[in-house]
């Protein structure tokens, strides 16, 4: 069975995970047969958000723990995840990929990616195995490898990644930039989505466009 590595980046759509992404991407891999497994970094989130009031909260949360909440436990430190041991990855989305990820959500026009993100990103790209990255999540891709993706329309956010190198394609929520070349699969989920079913579309295009890229 061909497995899958999920990273997730805390849980809760304005400080980590977005939720729905995050538990869809693991229903569409065990749909499809696919095996996962769930990795996040072991560090303190970037902030942390009443997610009733939308207020930053005074208290300080750890990644790897928030994100064992989306596992249900099962999950690994992010050092811990080699591109050896898997077929291919899959960031989803939420304000925590530009959060605790990178510093898109508050640096946009100088931002970096995590260390180990970045490791991971280029471990999977070297080993020539398939990256997919929902939502926001393809700023990642576009500061690690560049290459052809997508965040769905929004011409801000694709100038600042086409600056960086990045070929932005528009696609909707039920398509994605697929580059054959450096193996990425990007699509927009809630960049566009206005509804859960919509997300799930989403990605489960993007885990058969994964699906593949595997098999070539």
């Amino acid at each position: 069975m061909k497995k899958i590595a999920v990273v997730l980046s805390g849980c809760g759509v304005f400080d980590g995970s977005e939720i729905h992404e995050a538990t869809l991407t693991l229903l569409a891999l065990s749909k499809n047969e696919l095996e996962y497994e769930c990795f996040a970094p072991d560090k303190e989130q970037y902030h942390v958000i009443n997610h009733l009031t939308n207020e930053v909260s005074k208290e300080k949360r750890n990644i790897l723990v928030e994100s064992a909440r989306i596992a249900r436990g099962k999950i690994k430190p992010l050092s811990e995840l080699h591109a050896s041991d898997y077929n291919g990855v899959i960031f989803p989305g939420g304000h925590g990929a530009a959060k605790n990820l990178s510093s898109f959500g508050y640096a946009t026009d100088n931002y970096e990616v995590d260390n180990e993100v970045a490791r991971v990103i280029i471990e999977f790209h070297e080993s020539r195995k398939p990256i997919a990255a929902l939502c926001i999540a393809p700023v990642l891709i576009a500061k690690v490898l560049g290459g052809k993706l997508t965040i769905g329309n929004d011409k801000s956010t694709a100038d600042k990644l086409t600056k960086l190198g990045a070929n932005h394609i528009d696609k909707d929520y039920n398509e994605v930039a697929i580059d054959e070349k450096n193996l990425i699969i990007t699509n927009p989920c809630y960049m566009l989505a206005d509804n859960i079913y919509k997300v799930y579309t989403g990605v489960q295009v993007t885990v058969e466009a994964m699906m593949g890229l595997i098999k070539k």
